[in-house]
């Protein structure tokens, strides 16, 4: 990893983060491959998010692609012929690639996804992995994944199925077509559809407004969502009713009382 101009830079600068204040933006920095997924940038990825993980100052995360063309195009296909030409291949690829994809999908802090442009396949699923999707009516999102004769990853069509539903999760996955950011926000793929000079003050509007929220209520929030979506047998209901004395033990529950009744805005930290 190196350091420029105050962004750090991973996986041979394909990727860049940089923090302000309680919010980290992460950027996929390969823009000539409109930002494709490299097998190098899930690994940058998770070193990046396990470092987030681990920072108390950090409450939220905004996931963005390099330039206005894409988010994350898909997977890097000039990595397929070596990486991904058979299914052993494919196992290992997944085992490399999944270090990423496991600590994004259990990140404890809020991601929010930047979308402008393509959002596309292996991109489509890193967006569904995060917890609020922000994109431009010009961006286009798709699974070509029958174009290719792949399957997609199972827990990438459990995420489509939540947001989706199976009607709308079979059309996409079928007919490999595209949509834009109107059709996305209709069927409730993305939370919302901004114009683009709008995307910018509406995402770190979002984001500015979780991290003055109280970290722990927010996190007992996301476990508790995340946990409501596994089947019944899986939900780890021990867990729940953890982060719910947590909060109700923390300063800063009494904090949130006293700033009401002060009618003043509340300062948490976290405690």
């Amino acid at each position: 990893m190196t350091e420029t101009t105050g962004t750090t830079a991973y996986a041979n600068g394909q990727i860049l983060a940089v923090r302000d204040g309680g919010i980290g933006t992460i950027t996929f920095n390969q823009p000539e491959k409109r930002n494709a997924m490299s097998m190098e940038m899930w690994l940058g990825l998770a070193e990046i998010l396990t470092q987030y993980e681990a920072d108390d100052t950090l409450a939220v995360v905004v996931l963005t692609g390099a330039g206005d063309k894409a988010f994350v195009s898909g997977a890097d296909i000039s990595q397929f012929a070596k990486h991904r030409n058979n299914a052993e291949a494919q196992q290992e690829y997944d085992r490399i690639t999944g270090i990423g994809r496991q600590k994004l999908a259990s990140f404890t802090k809020p991601v929010i996804a930047r979308i402008r442009g393509f959002c596309m396949g292996g991109g489509l699923a890193v967006a569904m992995a995060t917890d609020i999707r922000i994109a431009t009516p010009d961006s286009q999102f798709g699974i070509p994944a029958a174009r290719l004769s792949i399957a997609y990853a199972p827990s990438s069509v459990r995420n489509l199925i939540d947001l989706v539903g199976p009607a709308h999760a079979r059309m996409i996955l079928y007919t490999g077509r595209r949509i834009d950011g109107a059709e996305a926000e209709r069927i409730g793929l993305i939370n919302q559809c901004v114009a683009p000079e709008a995307l910018d003050e509406t995402v770190m509007g979002i984001a500015r407004t979780i991290a003055e929220n109280a970290p722990l209520s927010v996190r007992a929030s996301k476990l508790t969502i995340a946990a409501m979506l596994k089947d019944e047998s899986k939900r780890d209901m021990a867990a729940i009713k953890e982060i719910g004395e947590r909060c109700f033990n923390s300063a800063d529950y009494k904090e949130g009382r006293t700033a009401f009744m002060e009618k003043r805005r509340p300062v948490f930290t976290g405690r």
